[in-house]
């Protein structure tokens, strides 16, 4: 049956597969690695959006190590600090500390 559903419908194939995987495992267990994954994803996305992470291009290995981890340093502190009385996106904090950094650096020091 597998192999007729595999010519027929790539779409009902994967379901399929999907089913049978899930029959395999625990419900909680599926849902916990899930949101995981997508944990990850969303970091990988306020990452790229944030910084332009994508658009990097170091060459030498342990440099970009360190940028990664600089970055993901910068991102918590983003996400913990709060400008004015509206919430602000990620972009717009990075833009207002970037704009009067001197404002702003006690402030961010002292978290």
């Amino acid at each position: 049956m597998l192999c007729y559903v595999f010519r027929t419908s790539w779409l009902l194939w994967i379901f399929t597969l999907h089913g049978f995987l899930f029959s395999l495992f625990d419900v909680q267990e599926v849902a916990r690695a899930a949101r995981r994954h997508w944990m990850v994803e969303s970091q990988h996305w306020h990452l790229d959006v944030t910084f332009h992470e994508d658009a990097n291009h170091t060459l030498e290995k342990a440099a970009a190590y360190g940028l990664n981890i600089i970055r993901k340093i910068a991102l918590t502190v983003l996400k913990l600090f709060e400008i004015g009385k509206h919430p602000l996106s990620l972009k717009k904090k990075c833009f207002a500390i970037g704009a009067n950094p001197g404002e702003y650096l006690e402030s961010i020091l002292d978290l």
